[in-house]
């Protein structure tokens, strides 16, 4: 019977370590996937002009009112020389149809526009989608455009009087993206060398 026991104990045991062993392993090539893909986004953003590593050059933090309450944001700054260039904010658009949107914005050290990427959505397939740059040119309709260009007033989609197209039969969804990015140049616009001169962040970026 003792030994019965002792042979159950033994199998759960070394069942619950390759358990272990097997989550481990899968939380790790899901990170190395996701790292992945954001350096494809980040490189799609700031291809050519840095020399450091933004992945690496980065840290996280709150910043309330222009991020909604708790909200955690990243900068990745990239460098040439020592010099800032541009810096990376992956953030929230937390008005989407059907919940947040993670977002990239790549804003030159000018405050101007890099580009936009959405990093993960759940918005409604062939309609809310069209954010992604893989389906149409909409999200590319950014680069180049700062809080002067065009005007604030016109950082809107055009049901709303703004610059911006919507999408037919989703207007919610670009609604959204439009005044995430607004406010994350309004955040840049006021902290501009506060993100370049932060310490970076101890950890490693492993996605997520």
């Amino acid at each position: 019977m003792a030994r019965a026991a002792l042979s159950l104990g033994l199998v759960a045991v070394i069942g619950t370590l390759l358990l272990t062993g097997v989550d481990a392993l899968t939380r790790e090539r899901i990170a190395q996937q996701e790292r992945r893909v954001l350096l494809e986004q980040l490189g799609q953003i700031v291809p050519d002009r840095f020399d450091n590593e933004p992945l690496d050059d980065r840290f996280t933090f709150r910043a309330e009112p222009w991020f909604p309450k708790g909200q955690q944001v990243t900068a990745y700054r990239a460098r040439l020389a020592g010099e800032p260039v541009a810096v990376v904010l992956r953030f929230l658009a937390v008005n989407g149809y059907n919940g947040n949107i993670s977002l990239l914005a790549g804003i030159n050290y000018d405050g101007s526009l890099r580009g936009v990427r959405v990093v993960s959505h759940r918005e409604t397939p062939g309609l809310g989608d069209g954010i992604e740059a893989e389906k149409s040119d909409w999200v590319r309709s950014f680069e180049g455009k700062s809080l002067g260009r065009p005007p604030p007033e016109r950082w809107a989609v055009r049901r709303d009087g703004g610059d911006f197209d919507q999408f037919t039969g989703a207007t919610i969804t670009p609604r959204a993206v439009v005044e995430a990015v607004r406010r994350a140049l309004e955040y840049y616009a006021v902290n501009r060398e506060a993100l370049f001169e932060r310490p970076a962040d101890d950890r490693k970026e492993t996605g997520g």
